[in-house]
């Protein structure tokens, strides 16, 4: 975060990837910690430009936060409103 936070999104990018897979690894793709790296991993592939890998993993980590922690968990309702914000920006800018 902060690489994020710095603007040094390639650096931040990196750590993130690397975070993620050892989280992965070590804890299991549906652990929350992991899940969490990979809402931030999300992100900084937005803010990169991204777009793409940005809501494939996004919705990957709704899908999995969903099954995990339920559909009322705050982390859940953050990431279904992270895509419903990021698909209605991608129709307004593609008018």
């Amino acid at each position: 975060s902060t690489y994020r936070n710095q603007g040094w999104w390639k650096e931040a990018e990196e750590l993130e990837v690397q975070v993620m897979e050892t989280r992965k690894r070590v804890l299991g793709e549906e652990h929350p910690s992991t899940l969490i790296s990979m809402n931030n991993l999300a992100f900084t592939f937005m803010a990169l430009g991204k777009v793409k890998e940005a809501f494939i993993l996004m919705q990957d980590c709704y899908r999995l936060l969903d099954q995990v922690l339920g559909s009322l968990h705050p982390h859940t309702v953050l990431s279904k409103a992270t895509l419903a914000a990021w698909q209605l920006e991608a129709r307004e800018s593609s008018e």
